[in-house]
């Protein structure tokens, strides 16, 4: 399946909010892709975060800003009061 176009992306974004506003999100495909969108943002961070800290020669101060950017992607995928047994944050 090849990769949706900025255009493509945003008119599907744009839907998937308006559905959910309108409250015609029945089978909760709006609300799946809204949410996905928004947890990618912190996986691209991890990826951006883990290039620099190997093209740093691994230094200190990017090795804790990958950390810290893991630490918010995995924040992302906890639901409503739910806690990360395996990382404490």
């Amino acid at each position: 399946m090849g990769k949706p176009t900025q255009e493509q992306f945003k008119t599907a974004i744009d839907h998937a909010a308006l559905l959910r506003e309108q409250g015609e999100d029945i089978y909760y495909i709006s609300k799946t892709l809204l949410n996905l969108n928004y947890r990618m943002k912190f996986y691209e961070d991890v990826l951006h975060k883990a290039d620099l800290y190997l093209h740093s020669g691994e230094g200190s101060v990017e090795h804790a800003e990958l950390v810290k950017a893991i630490e918010r992607a995995r924040k992302s995928d906890l639901g409503p009061g739910e806690i990360d047994k395996d990382f404490n944050f």
